[in-house]
């Protein structure tokens, strides 16, 4: 197998991983319900058996991340991890970290437990270098996530952590660092100081980027610098989940997940291209999360990735699912758009625009229609103060005229 990959997994026939994906699917969803016990009450009377393909999948209930910490507190009590993870504190899970709310989640003992060596690899990372890791190492498990990463494609890892620039550069020089892990924020912040202290770092040439948005001009400016930037995209609750190869040319999706895009405010998956929530079922069966819905929006992305890998490809990182919207008082949520656009089989696509200034809040739902039957918009109308209690106007448009950007509720009024 050429080094251009990590191993054989990453470009084996995808008839072949879709089978593997499905396969290992049942005894994932059975180790849910067996080992962990939130999984055990939200999967009541799902059959493992039956869960063989996506759409059966797609008709299990969503645990999305903003619901995550609710359901942590309702158990908090008795256990720390709500009932979702399936190993105990002292029993194959050697740490403990935190993510804001407070969420808590358990890392397991496995080798690479967050799976993030792909991504190094893929970043350019080799067995033997010594990786500057500035992902924060307080609380949280972003270093961790790296570090375990780095360790199983055996390389050596600097703690630099945040903060502490001058330190950083300093470290970096006397250690020699290949590579840096971190935000691309803080890798700028690290090279502007770098140019300050008119200390060169000739041995830095690659990063590993991710934690927050990675667009092309702060990359242009990173690689004019001599660090070739590469991101990935992780969570605390998932880890890996997709990552950039050398072509730059969307994000691979991991090996070990399986990932849905869904409509936001349902489990509805949507077709490869369009923009939805990203929702994963991971394998790890110490964290066993079924269709996590994670709050951050992408889409598929057309076609092979040119470095030969085969799984499917997402375009990064394209905001966030949740758009919960306040109007006139009363929450408005994009579940109760999809309820109001579920009730009628001529609509395809629904958009509830929000205008107005202060206090003279105004929405319009937008629909995209497959012929509109007289008294739609009224019928609508009627539904959508039924279920926000809020009025509302409806508009009828050609299909393909709503935006492609995964929004169900766009705030569009003047704060000013």
């Amino acid at each position: 197998m050429t080094t251009d990959f990590y191993d054989a997994l990453e470009v084996r026939d995808p008839a072949e991983r879709e089978r593997d994906l499905l396969a290992a699917l049942p005894k994932q969803i059975m180790q849910a319900q067996t080992a962990a016990p939130a999984f055990a009450k939200i999967l009541d009377g799902v059959k493992p058996a039956d869960i063989t393909s996506r759409e059966a999948l797609s008709r299990l209930p969503v645990t999305r991340k903003s619901e995550l910490l609710a359901l942590q507190k309702e158990r908090r009590a008795n256990d720390p991890f709500g009932g979702f993870a399936a190993i105990a504190r002292g029993s194959r899970m050697p740490r403990v970290f935190a993510s804001p709310g407070t969420i808590y989640e358990p890392e397991g003992e496995a080798r690479d437990y967050w799976r993030t060596a792909r991504a190094l690899h893929a970043a350019g990372f080799r067995s033997g270098e010594l990786v500057h890791n500035c992902f924060s190492y307080h609380m949280t498990p972003a270093g961790s996530i790296m570090e375990s990463g780095a360790h199983a494609m055996g390389c050596t890892v600097f703690a630099g952590g945040i903060g502490q620039t001058e330190q950083q550069v300093d470290a970096m020089v006397d250690l020699q660092a290949e590579g840096y892990i971190g935000t691309p924020s803080f890798l700028k912040i690290i090279l502007e100081k770098a140019a300050e202290l008119k200390t060169p770092l000739p041995r830095l040439k690659k990063a590993l980027v991710s934690g927050e948005a990675f667009p092309p001009s702060l990359r242009d400016w990173i690689d004019a610098h001599g660090v070739r930037g590469t991101q990935c995209y992780a969570t605390a609750d998932l880890g890996l989940v997709a990552y950039e190869t050398s072509a730059r040319e969307g994000l691979v999706l991991d090996e070990g997940v399986l990932v849905e895009i869904v409509r936001p405010g349902t489990g509805d998956p949507v077709p490869d291209g369009e923009v939805g929530e990203i929702v994963v079922t991971t394998f790890n069966r110490d964290y066993p999360l079924v269709r996590f819905g994670t709050g951050d929006l992408s889409s598929v992305l057309a076609g092979d990735c040119p470095t030969g890998r085969t799984n499917k490809r997402i375009k990064g990182w394209l905001g966030r699912a949740d758009q919960t919207t306040k109007v006139r008082g009363m929450f408005v949520h994009p579940s109760q758009v999809a309820d109001i656009a579920s009730r009628f089989p001529e609509v395809r696509r629904a958009r509830l625009v929000v205008e107005g200034e202060m206090g003279d809040d105004r929405m319009t739902l937008k629909l995209e229609c497959d012929g509109a039957p007289e008294g739609l918009e009224a019928r609508v109308a009627e539904t959508i103060r039924e279920v926000t209690k809020l009025r509302g106007a409806v508009e009828c448009v050609t299909p393909n005229s709503l935006p492609n950007d995964g929004k169900v509720i766009e705030d569009a009024r003047s704060y000013r």
